[in-house]
């Protein structure tokens, strides 16, 4: 695989292609003619095995029409997109453009393979398997058990019967049925990250939220849930969240360069700090796509994978949320494909379809600006999607 500029644009493909595209194929997210360099399959030094898209059933001009919706403010804000099908890396492509590291700005960046992006809330997806990784080695009991007994110093607390009602599991689905509010912009102080970030104490400000309804019984979304679970991974294996991460969840898998922002008192902030290339964000989807294995080795225990992956609650009528993963579906050929994925602030997602063998992440820059998700869902549904319909059946 060589990978070359185009403008501004690093793009890795199978194939060298021509491009001549209708402006109305990819209508609103319109694409212009051009044409992109790529190179032959190779072994990348991380570890990737590249493969030419139509080795595994891609329309390659399809795929590398994304730079040209870039190109002509189609898909504004992109800052890198790779997609891997049947365990292979066929396409990836970065730009440049303003970003931020956890809320600030850091001015104009130019991406590539080995630049760490901001994940936000796809940092609570991971979260989610280092429990898993944990509950699989006996150190995090049962998702059933009260959540505060994992927290003896607020012993205030268990004296009040309904907040005893609140399990693991109602952390992990985001339904404990406390007072939280995520809807505000986060740079809004009123904001529920906001707030828990400058108290004294996170934990405490998480458990202590008024109760306003049945723990499980409605979904509401909160980084207070996630940070309650880090701290349950941490103390039941003794070791701080990014050691125990970079020991059985990132090194299994060949990922080396992470970057977990930490608060003042250097507690990880697990509900979004966490940073990473997006190739080892593909590796975290394509291992979720192999139910926990990754060659030989089970990194994560498949049981809990699948009922991390399967709905738990009901955000609202387009989407179903399991154990810190979003379950939805997009449309494909004359019907819809079901997808897990993580969803992260200004656009960040990874996308996995298991019917369809294929992971998908993208990066982008568009934070705290309205319609964010758009852009990214547009790529999956508008340009990767499409170019696996269209391409020669095995």
């Amino acid at each position: 695989m060589i990978p070359v500029r185009a403008g501004k644009a690093f793009v890795t493909c199978g194939v060298v292609v021509g491009l001549v595209l209708s402006i109305a194929q990819f209508s609103p997210y319109a694409s212009t003619p051009s044409a992109a360099r790529c190179g032959s399959a190779a072994i990348l030094p991380d570890g990737w095995v590249t493969a030419t898209p139509e080795s595994v059933g891609f329309e390659a001009r399809q795929l590398c029409a994304i730079g040209d919706a870039v190109r002509y403010g189609r898909l504004r804000n992109l800052h890198g997109v790779v997609v891997v099908r049947r365990g292979r890396l066929v396409f990836e492509q970065y730009f440049s453009g303003p970003d931020e590291h956890w809320g600030s700005p850091v001015g104009d960046v130019t991406f590539g393979p080995g630049t760490l992006h901001d994940l936000r809330s796809i940092t609570k997806s991971i979260v989610s398997l280092l429990y898993g990784i944990a509950h699989g080695q006996g150190t995090v009991g049962s998702v059933d058990r009260p959540l505060l007994d994992a927290f003896p110093e607020f012993a205030d607390l268990r004296t009040e019967p309904a907040r005893m009602r609140i399990l693991v599991k109602h952390a992990l689905t985001m339904t404990l049925g406390t007072e939280w509010n995520e809807d505000l912009p986060y740079s809004d102080r009123r904001n529920g990250e906001r707030q828990m970030e400058a108290a004294a104490d996170r934990y405490r400000f998480v458990l202590d939220r008024p109760l306003v309804a049945a723990p499980g019984e409605r979904w509401n979304y909160n980084g207070g849930a996630t940070a309650v679970i880090a701290k349950l991974v941490s103390r039941g294996t003794g070791q701080p969240l990014l050691d125990f991460a970079q020991e059985y969840l990132f090194a299994p898998l060949g990922i080396t360069d992470v970057d977990w922002i930490t608060d003042l008192k250097d507690e990880p902030k697990a509900a979004s700090g966490l940073r990473m290339r997006p190739r080892d964000l593909a590796k975290i989807g394509q291992l979720v796509l192999q139910r926990g294995h990754w060659g030989e080795q089970e990194v994560i225990p498949g049981r809990w994978l699948q009922e991390a992956t399967t709905a738990q609650a009901q955000p609202n009528q387009f989407r179903r949320y399991g154990y810190q993963w979003w379950l939805g579906g997009s449309p494909f050929g004359d019907a819809e494909t079901p997808w897990v994925a993580g969803f992260g602030l200004g656009g960040q997602r990874l996308f996995i379809v298991p019917e369809l063998e294929l992971v998908v992440v993208v990066t982008a820059g568009n934070y705290d600006k309205p319609g964010q998700g758009r852009l990214p869902l547009a790529i999956l549904d508008q340009f990767v999607l499409p170019a696996l319909v269209g391409a020669p059946r095995e």
